[in-house]
């Protein structure tokens, strides 16, 4: 009997085995990843702004979640990346492009982080919602196509409150970048409109752990109201020490676009000041839908969110619904849904201004109670910036004023 050599055929077969293993596994990953919706959240997840960041993507997750984890008939996966700073957020956005292939991107809390993932919006043409941003610029004369803003920008929020500063010695105390700059030029451009006047400033670096000298010069000026836009733990830094030094109380402190966890990580003692925020859990006039957002946000994390959790959440739920109106994950598809979504949830429709993309809605003021005694309950809501839908819409400017000149998709 002659036996035939078959052993380099057993090994071709078995290369091709292998190979064709490989090859349904590739197709079997392919065909996952087909079936799911990537959306990606982009907040900080260190520094001074860590806190702001992880309550804005729980706020996102919590909309996932009261989607029902799906749009589009398919499961969404999101995607957490960090915005420690510009040049890592704007690496981070550059990721979700090319490598996660995400549909959308929700996030931007910082000013100067937002306007480097604005290019690469633009230049990857991936929809992006900014949660935090508030300078004027994002959806100003740096406005594009692929980019959204829910926070109302700096001179809304300076309006909102610098009529309560009529006749006073104004100190301006800001951060040194982007958005703090912002709020320096339209503040000293307000005096004059409540026959105010400047006792002095200062532009503040981020993550200033002393501030004891800024405190002497203030003490000094003998300011009549501090107006200021600090962030995150560098506002919470600057109150603690504020009370620690004994000067709570002693001259009235104002803050723009503040946040819930700037408070919180403080606690009572040293929290103090009239401020204007995008929205407050406990506030009476939050409609039906947002309480379910609260009742949903307290059972996943045993507290209940804050302001920018609610940004995030915000972001997230017109996103997935524009998803759902276009049909499609193709951007030139979703950008147009998200120009002609509405919300009818609020006191009249909420939506993003179709020629700069900005969310127009009533910017909230607050202020902090004398007397707290609940561990999360810190303010007082005092008022909108405006009232009913002309007036809002007036506040956030014309075409000539924004100076914003969008692009073709």
């Amino acid at each position: 009997m002659t036996v035939k050599n078959t052993s380099g055929r057993w090994r071709a077969a078995g290369r091709l085995s292998a190979l064709t293993g490989v090859l349904l596994a590739s197709l079997s990953a392919s065909a996952i990843a087909e079936e799911t919706v990537r959306l990606g959240i982009l907040t900080p997840k260190q520094g001074a702004s860590a806190s702001i960041g992880l309550h804005m993507a729980r706020g996102a997750e919590i909309a996932v979640a009261m989607h029902g984890k799906k749009v589009l008939g398919k499961p969404i996966e999101t995607i957490w990346l960090d915005e420690a700073s510009p040049q890592v957020a704007q690496q981070n956005m550059q990721r979700m492009a090319t490598e996660y292939k995400v549909a959308g991107v929700v996030g931007g809390n910082s000013s100067a982080a937002t306007l480097a993932m604005m290019s690469v919006a633009e230049r990857e043409k991936l929809p992006f919602i900014s949660a935090g941003s508030a300078a004027s610029e994002v959806t100003g004369t740096s406005c594009n196509r692929y980019t959204f803003r829910t926070q109302a920008p700096v001179p809304v929020q300076v309006s909102a409150i610098f009529d309560r500063l009529k006749d006073n010695k104004i100190y301006f105390f800001t951060p040194a970048y982007a958005f703090g700059q912002d709020v320096l030029r339209t503040g000293r451009a307000m005096l004059g409109n409540v026959n105010a006047t400047e006792a002095g400033a200062d532009e503040i670096p981020v993550n200033t752990a002393d501030y004891s000298s800024y405190i002497l010069k203030i003490r000094r000026a003998a300011p009549d109201a501090i107006f200021g836009a600090l962030v995150g733990l560098d506002l919470s830094n600057f109150l603690k020490q504020w009370n620690e030094l004994g000067m709570k109380g002693s001259v009235p402190i104002y803050e723009v676009a503040v946040s819930d966890t700037d408070f919180w990580d403080i606690g009572p003692a040293a929290a103090t000041g009239t401020h204007v925020k995008p929205w407050y859990y406990n506030d009476d006039r939050n409609p039906a839908v947002e309480k379910e957002f609260v009742k949903a946000y307290q059972e996943a994390y045993d507290m209940p969110p804050s302001d920018k959790a609610w940004s995030g959440w915000f972001a997230m739920r017109s996103m997935l619904e524009s998803l759902e109106k276009a049909g499609s994950t193709d951007p030139t598809k979703l950008v147009p849904a998200i120009e002609s979504w509405r919300y009818e949830a609020g006191e009249f429709p909420y939506y993003y201004r179709e020629w700069d993309h900005q969310l127009i809605r009533p910017a909230l003021i607050v202020q902090v109670k004398d007397q707290i005694s609940d561990k999360y309950d810190f303010m007082n809501v005092v008022g909108w910036s405006t009232e009913g839908e002309e007036a809002t819409s007036t506040a956030f400017g014309t075409k000539e004023q924004i100076g914003c000149k969008m692009g073709d998709l």
